[in-house]
């Protein structure tokens, strides 16, 4: 049975957490409160980590080789590599500042390269790794991102068709070449691998929370309205639940003195006994079959036939209510008094529907409302009193007493009878618990 309670502590699937020490690291230089904004000034420091082991990578190459201008290469690669570390500090002044930076001296550091070590490098290959930047502004920011491409696209096209093959301080053939290449397609490719990763990954957490949210939601529905009724208006969120039941059965009980025993009580022990109260014959109603529709203080109201055969319906909330007093005459005490069960049930035609927009509610009016809440207040405590109407429909399957003629308010002179137990051999509708 789905319960509300859990329905409303549902909590969305929490990302695995990184080790504190990591964290750190990739959280340097983050000031904002804005979780969205923090998460994408992540993505730009372990893009300008990455950048500076790349860097790195190319500074510890270049001492392997001597070549022209080897100080003056290396001092280029030097200062590359602590603007690469230094992007993280550029956070404080604004929310796209820091990778605004890094696109700056990912287009400078490549044309540098390109100029340095010539096409045969293949650092032109990095250019293809420019959709990380969209990652790192964030989609709403698609303007900025539109720009950096603009500004990539002019520098790529003057890259490859005006820069050197062979570039000033790596002369042709140099073995250094075959090592560079080789960087920068396996860069290229984990660049690229990692944000197509990240991205379906996302995608793959998003439509998971999806399918939970729509999951709950229908459960959330299910526990406010029927099951039929609610399947109904998945079907058509837009249609008006709204129909004539020809013979629908109603119960309404209530508990006799609650409201002066509950003001002299604890508002924690009326709360509790209520919960019970309620918890309880919802348990009921599933078990039976039988539908509840609603609680209003100590007042219950459950209803049964609302799907056609309505010789079932009124025999399983007949059992309902023996099953209900019998549970609340086992219930403690409130404020040191056993509180009795009121119970009116009565059989006839109603019309039932969804109202409300913001709290929607399935619920029932006309005369067999009207006819089987009076059933509840004329009748006598611990007593199941009900309608000429219900008895004609149930009959031999259950024993009734006669109370007699009775005017009632709203009625006039009506035939009552109080619901005594199951019949001998009779028909009953048996629990589903």
């Amino acid at each position: 049975m789905t319960r509300l309670s859990d329905l409303v502590r549902f909590e969305r699937e929490k990302p695995r957490q990184l080790p504190a020490w990591l964290d750190r690291i990739i959280s340097a230089g983050i000031v904002t409160s804005d979780p969205k904004v923090a998460r994408r000034q992540r993505f730009v420091n372990v893009a300008s980590y990455f950048g500076a082991m790349n860097t790195a990578a190319r500074f510890v190459q270049n001492f392997t080789f001597d070549y022209a201008d080897f100080l003056f290469v290396q001092s280029i690669v030097a200062f590359f590599l602590l603007w690469a570390l230094a992007i993280h500090r550029l956070h404080r002044f604004g929310e796209n500042v820091a990778a605004v930076l890094l696109a700056v001296w990912f287009l400078s550091g490549l044309s540098l390269v390109v100029v340095l070590f010539g096409l045969q490098s293949g650092a032109q290959m990095y250019f293809a790794t420019i959709g990380i930047f969209l990652l790192l502004y964030g989609i709403e920011h698609w303007r900025l991102y539109l720009v950096t491409l603009a500004v990539v696209f002019v520098v790529a096209f003057v890259t490859l068709s005006y820069g050197p093959d062979v570039g000033s301080a790596l002369p042709a053939g140099s073995p250094l070449v075959h090592r560079l290449v080789l960087q920068a397609t396996i860069v290229t490719i984990v660049v690229n691998t990692v944000v197509l990763a990240y991205a379906l990954t996302v995608l793959q957490r998003a439509e998971a929370d999806l399918e939970r949210q729509s999951e709950r939601a229908d459960a959330l529905l299910s526990v406010v309205l029927p099951e039929r009724i609610a399947a109904r208006l998945r079907a058509q969120p837009e249609a008006r639940i709204a129909d004539r039941i020809d013979t629908v059965t109603l119960l309404f009980a209530d508990l006799e003195n609650f409201t002066p025993v509950a003001h002299a009580e604890d508002p924690e022990a009326v709360v509790a006994y209520l919960d019970e109260f309620v918890r309880t014959f919802d348990l009921m109603c599933q078990g039976y079959g039988v539908e509840k529709i609603k609680s209003i203080g100590d007042a219950y109201m459950a209803a049964g036939g609302l799907h056609g055969n309505a010789r079932d319906g009124a025999i399983a909330l007949g059992t309902l209510a023996l099953e209900m007093m019998k549970a609340q005459a086992q219930r403690p005490l409130l404020g040191g008094r056993h509180l009795h069960l009121r119970i009116g049930i009565h059989s006839g035609t109603a019309i039932a529907g969804v109202i409300g927009d913001t709290r929607i509610s399935y619920d029932l009016w006309g005369d067999a409302v009207n006819v089987a809440s009076r059933m509840e207040s004329f009748g006598v405590p611990g007593r199941i009193h009900v309608s000429d109407a219900f008895r004609r429909l149930a009959d031999g399957a259950f024993e009734f007493e006669e109370r007699g003629v009775t005017e009632i308010k709203g009625i006039g002179i009506a035939r009552t009878y109080f619901l005594l137990g199951r019949a001998a051999g009779g028909t009953a509708i048996p629990s589903r618990g």
